[in-house]
């Protein structure tokens, strides 16, 4: 099974290249290597994370801390989600059945409850929700 790992911030009005250095750099330092790691920016100067890991949904797996408050306007958001696989189902047989029809491709696209690109930029308005 494969667990993603979703880390997203909002930094203070145009320190967003900073924060993103910051993900950038304290994602290479985590405790181990995931299968993927991915960075994205979005307007508002939010930064996501997503990270990929083998194992399943309960298990410890290293995450991001939180950065100094004074680089961010609220708390981390954080989220997990187990992968389904490309066709929705973990036994590639087809629908869920749920309704939920997600993607493993992180955020963008359909089916994923981002609603947006898949450039990562989120929905029409360009924020993350």
């Amino acid at each position: 099974m494969t667990v993603a790992l979703m880390w997203e911030a909002r930094a203070v009005a145009g320190r967003g290249a900073e924060l993103l250095e910051w993900a950038r750099a304290r994602s290479a330092e985590l405790a181990r290597e995931p299968l993927r790691r991915e960075l994205l920016r979005a307007p508002q100067d939010r930064v996501l994370v997503i990270t990929w890991w083998a194992g399943g949904y309960g298990d410890e797996l290293p995450e991001l801390p939180e950065p100094d408050a004074g680089l961010v306007t609220r708390p981390v958001h954080r989220w997990r989600f187990e992968s389904l696989g490309s066709d929705g189902t973990a036994d590639g047989s087809g629908g869920t059945g749920d309704g939920s029809g997600g993607t493993s491709d992180g955020p963008g696209g359909t089916g994923n409850g981002f609603g947006g690109t898949s450039d990562g930029s989120g929905g029409s308005d360009g924020t993350l929700g």
